[in-house]
Formats: structure tokens, sequence, C-alpha cells
């Protein structure tokens, strides 16, 4: 297949399987989405989702949010790992969305990312989930799927996001980065991966990453 074979064969399978997509974390505004995607840096979307309701019943807007202490704020998304830094980070941005946005989150990457403890997969989920601005937020998922499939050499999620972009139409990077992340947790997962499984991976990925599978899985034949 050609590249441009490739890109439409990925974005083809991943419609059929995928036609309606949900967004993983649980919100219901900008800023709960901020704070949940914020809470998910190295946290599982599960637990972030049973962590959150807990944190939007004390507090889910920036007023209410200042006037919890960080010390509160912390013990409750403790499980979430990071709290210290997370803490600080949510109430600091929430005194900041009062002090210079009236309370509401910006829709600006710009804007976002000078916002504390909101990095660039941050900004790029919230201006694509929340305002449906075109944007390519890449998390490990993303990242291995593109590896695998041969779309990007895997060095770091600064160049995999710049390979996604050049790649696929700009008018599906939104839903097109919420389908990989279900295909990457259902069909090839970083741990127990049967390309058997992962028709993707399969047909279009990586020679070496398959040639790797196969032999340390010799009882196994290719499909």
């Amino acid at each position: 297949m050609t590249t441009k074979e490739r890109v439409s064969f990925v974005i083809d399978t991943l419609q059929d399987l995928y036609p309606t997509v949900p967004i993983p974390l649980d919100h219901k505004d900008p800023y709960t989405l901020l704070i949940a995607v914020l809470l998910s840096a190295q946290c599982t979307d599960v637990r972030v989702n049973q962590i959150t309701p807990l944190l939007f019943k004390r507090a889910d807007n920036p007023e209410d949010m200042v006037k919890m202490s960080v010390e509160e704020i912390q013990d409750i998304i403790r499980p979430c790992g990071l709290s210290p830094m997370k803490s600080k980070g949510i109430h600091g941005l929430s005194q900041i969305l009062l002090d210079k946005y009236h309370g509401n989150v910006p829709a600006s990457f710009e804007a976002l990312e000078s916002l504390p403890a909101v990095g660039h997969k941050t900004a790029s989920v919230v201006m694509a989930q929340a305002f449906g601005i075109p944007a390519f937020p890449v998390d490990t998922h993303i990242h291995r799927m593109m590896y695998r499939w041969n779309f990007s050499n895997g060095k770091n999620v600064i160049q995999t996001e710049k390979d996604a972009k050049r790649l696929f139409p700009q008018d599906k990077w939104n839903v097109l980065h919420l389908q990989m992340i279900w295909y990457g947790r259902e069909y090839s997962p970083a741990r127990g991966w049967n390309p058997e499984r992962d028709v993707i991976t399969r047909t279009i990925g990586r020679k070496s990453v398959l040639k790797e599978y196969y032999k340390k899985n010799p009882g196994i034949i290719p499909g």
C-alpha cells in the first residue's frame, strides 16, 4: 500500500469500529474537562472518573475551587498521583481564570499552556473536545499506534503529533484521536498485545514490530 492508502485504511477501519466515539473523561463543561485532563497525567481515565465526582461535588467551577485550600484539593485527588503538583496547579489556574478570564476557560493554545500544570497535550484535549478546534493530542496509546503503524519514528510525542497532523486530514483530527485511543486500548495494548486481534497493525504495521512479536511467540502463525 502507498502511504495515502494506508492512511485511508486506518480512517475507514476506525470509522467502522467507532462510528460514534465517547470522550473518555467525564465532564460537563470546559472547566471540568480541563481539571479532568490535568488529573489524568500518569493516571488512568478510570481512576480520574472515580475521583472527579468527589472533587466536583465540592467545587466544579473556579470560584468554588479557590475557596478550597491546596491541601484540601490534594486530599481528594491523592489517588490520581502527583497530587502535590496537581493540587497547586488546579488552585493556581482557577485563580488565574477568575483574575484574567472572568472565570472562563480560554479557547486559545497560548492562554491554556500559560496556566499552571497545563501542558500542550492537556491544552490540545481541551481545544479539541471542549471547543471543537482542530488538534491532535498525543497520549501513550496514540504514540504507540503511530509507531506500530509505521507512521512515525517513535522518538518523542512532539514528532508523533507533527506526523499525525501531516498525514491525517485536519477535519478528522478531533474524532480520529479519540478513535485511536479506544482502538489502542481494545485491540493494540502495550501489554498482552496480539496482532491477530489487531487488524490495522497486522495489515499495515511496521515489519520489525510484527517480526519481533512472532519471533517471541513461535507457536503463533501469522494470519
